[in-house]
């Protein structure tokens, strides 16, 4: 698991993971494997974009104007209008006209609607954003060195989760023609499958 991961993760636990599933309309458990799932996607989907220097200028741009990190100092109280961090937007930037193919993607295999999936990544991406952003201070990163971390991130995750990343990259590059989205679809199942 990557650390941006983890480091959300220990943050959910209790009353605020119990927030998210009410917010979305699952039990804890589906809410928690969704999250954990949803959450390394959105690191490889800003590995992907950060992989171009433009797409890493203007990540560290909206890092450092953003997202300092101290959304994470207060998950409970971002829970209680989660709107406002406008994680429509960053979904938005991060997987682009993929968000659909992704929804759809994660909803046949979770059992959850896919406006479920949407709500739940709406959530999770300005959290994932924090801990970046935080990661981003902490380390000084410059551009190069945030593209070079969130490869190092990416690469974590997939030594953890091989069939998940891969299910997870191979979404992130489906061409939209939904020939192998089953195939795929049926290893992230296996997460889910596991818990």
């Amino acid at each position: 698991m990557d650390v941006l991961t983890q480091t959300i993760m220990q943050q959910l636990s209790g009353k605020v993971l119990s927030g998210i599933a009410k917010k979305v309309g699952v039990d804890e458990q589906t809410a928690s494997t969704a999250l954990a799932i949803g959450m390394p996607l959105l690191v490889a989907a800003l590995a992907k974009n950060a992989s171009k220097p433009e797409g890493a200028q203007a990540l560290h741009k909206a890092l450092a104007n953003d997202h300092d990190g101290s959304i994470l100092n207060d998950v409970a109280g971002y829970l209680k209008d989660p709107q406002a961090a406008n994680g429509a937007g960053i979904l938005g930037h991060v997987l682009g006209n993929q968000q659909s193919v992704v929804a759809q993607g994660l909803a046949q295999n979770t059992g959850l609607q896919s406006d479920q999936v949407g709500q739940l990544l709406q959530i999770a991406a300005p959290l994932v954003m924090g801990a970046l952003g935080s990661q981003q201070q902490q380390q000084g990163l410059d551009t190069k060195g945030l593209s070079s971390f969130l490869g190092s991130q990416q690469q974590q995750a997939q030594q953890s989760q091989p069939d998940v990343m891969g299910a997870i990259n191979t979404l992130l590059d489906a061409n939209h023609d939904g020939s192998s989205l089953d195939d795929i679809l049926g290893m992230a199942g296996k997460l889910f499958g596991n818990k």
